[in-house]
């Protein structure tokens, strides 16, 4: 008897150990729409675990059992992981709601599956294809008849407002992609193959995302090829890039097509936005306009810088890393800068020097102070400013010219320069004795007591106060030295002027504080 009982309890504990009870067999063999749930990933793990045990067997003498149970086993494991994709499968089918709501259960079945990688690789295909119709479906209806009750509004409502239109399509899908990457996260949140739960991602938001591909650039390509301006043109642009450079972040490259759509857009986009900017400024060549009487500058001057301000105004509150949008500005300014400078200097051609001086030094400063407000112009600033110098130059010696002729000193300073000591004593040469010279210094006089009288009309004109100040200053500079040469020529004796001090009654040094 208590033999029996031994091989009793033995043989209990053997089926126990070996055996799935007939409540577990239900459970994994089940009917075709009977729904899997916890138990059933308990009695999957009872198979896999008498499948490694029996090995033991194998290593006794009890093969033919051991053989026999692994079998069993196998069979059975196969007709579970079957039923388990086939639910998988349509659960899968299910989700092609907007939002879409992935069960633990859903993720059990994930991780049960990754034992089996083709059952695993179908499953995601599967996902993938209901997600995919989703997204389009979703996005059109965005697009078309907005939110639920009509809130927010379709997005094709703002189709007239170019730069709104793009940025809602383009957020609508930075925020889809983010969410089936999340909806993924989830499902293969317990998959624990090494290094692939990520590629597998990656690889199925590209499948997912790739539908919204073609109705999206029909949509952008109609905005930028109807050119609604530069300045939209360039924001529309900048914010392709900005989408570009955050879905990126979201899902790295795997959304391939739909990326590569959005960088294609960006392109076009600013191929035309320069495109305009081109014509723009063939157009400021086709019909060079004269300058306008108070030499200030002329209407065309005053769009461009206008428009120039707009863009980079848009371009300095981008959002599109540094690098990219310096290598932007220097192409943007080189588009506009030259060919307004072009246009001036032509514009200017036919003026006489000091009326050509101002005409310039007005539109240089202008487009001085444009630039002056945004990052990235220094170059072009320092460019601007040796050019007004240049013209600055001009202004300084037609003004001081301007002075000496008026204050009679003109013929007399040019006598004295040009005089050398084998033409005998400078009293000597014609209008240069002590009487004329008299006469010359009554005139100077007037000028002293009053220099302000004595200014070219066109200082009247110049825009910047510094300038004009600048201009009167090294002036009078030039007029002051070239008093001191014609007071050291009278002072020389061998050039025999008696009582030089009652012709030249005052010194250089009087001569310049009365002149400053």
């Amino acid at each position: 008897s208590q033999r029996l009982e031994m091989k009793a309890q033995v043989a209990d504990a053997f089926i126990a150990k070996f055996q799935l009870t007939p409540d577990e067999m239900n459970l994994l063999r089940g009917t075709k729409d009977e729904p899997i749930t916890e138990d059933f990933f308990k009695a999957l793990g009872r198979v896999k675990q008498i499948h490694d045990d029996v090995k033991i067997l194998l290593r006794t003498n009890q093969q033919r059992a051991g053989l026999e149970i692994m079998e069993q086993m196998a069979l059975l494991q196969e007709t579970s992981y079957e039923r388990l994709y086939r639910w998988t499968q349509n659960e899968c089918r299910t989700l092609t709601q907007e939002s879409c709501d992935i069960s633990p259960v859903l993720a059990q079945a994930m991780e049960a599956l990754q034992d089996r990688p083709v059952l695993y690789k179908y499953t995601l295909d599967e996902f993938g294809t209901a997600r995919r119709s989703a997204v389009v479906r979703g996005f059109i209806d965005a697009l078309t008849r907005g939110g639920l009750g009509g809130t927010p509004r379709p997005i094709e409502m703002h189709s007239h407002d170019p730069l709104r239109y793009v940025g809602d399509m383009l957020a609508w899908l930075h925020q889809a992609t983010a969410s089936e990457k999340e909806h993924l996260e989830a499902m293969l949140k317990l998959v624990t193959i090494e290094g692939s739960v990520e590629e597998n991602i990656q690889e199925v938001v590209g499948h997912i995302t790739e539908g919204v591909c073609r109705p999206l650039k029909v949509r952008i390509e109609q905005v930028i090829v109807a050119e609604p301006g530069a300045v939209l043109l360039y924001k529309i642009s900048n914010l392709l890039k900005f989408y570009h450079h955050t879905i990126s972040g979201i899902v790295g490259n795997s959304a391939a097509t739909l990326l590569t759509t959005i960088e294609e857009m960006h392109l076009l986009s600013k191929k035309i936005f320069f495109n305009s900017l081109s014509l723009h400024a063939s157009k400021l060549m086709d019909k060079v306009e004269l300058p306008p009487p108070d030499l200030g500058p002329s209407s065309a001057l005053n769009q461009t810088l206008n428009l120039l301000r707009e863009v980079l105004a848009s371009h300095d509150s981008s959002v599109v890393p540094l690098d990219a949008r310096q290598a932007d500005f220097v192409q943007v300014l080189s588009c506009v800068l030259d060919p307004l400078l072009q246009m001036c200097t032509m514009s200017a051609s036919n003026l006489g020097t000091a009326d050509m001086a101002t005409f310039m030094v007005n539109s240089l400063y202008m487009m001085k102070t444009t630039l002056a407000l945004f990052e990235f112009t220094d170059n072009r600033l320092e460019m601007l400013q040796f050019q007004i110098e240049a013209h600055l130059d001009t202004l300084i010696n037609e003004q001081a010219s301007y002075v000496l002729t008026r204050a009679g000193l003109s013929y007399i300073y040019n006598s004295v320069q040009q005089h050398k000591p084998e033409q005998g004593p400078l009293s000597n040469l014609p209008s240069m004795d002590s009487v004329s010279l008299k006469v010359a210094m009554a005139q100077f006089d007037r000028y002293l007591s009053a220099p302000d009288s004595l200014l070219m009309s066109q200082l009247n004109f110049l825009l910047s106060a510094t300038v004009k100040e600048q201009i009167i200053k090294q002036s009078t500079e030039l007029v002051c030295r070239a008093y001191s040469e014609l007071y050291a020529a009278v002072m020389n004796p061998s050039n025999e002027y008696k009582d030089p001090e009652t012709i030249l009654h005052r010194t250089p040094h009087q001569v310049q504080a009365l002149l400053s």
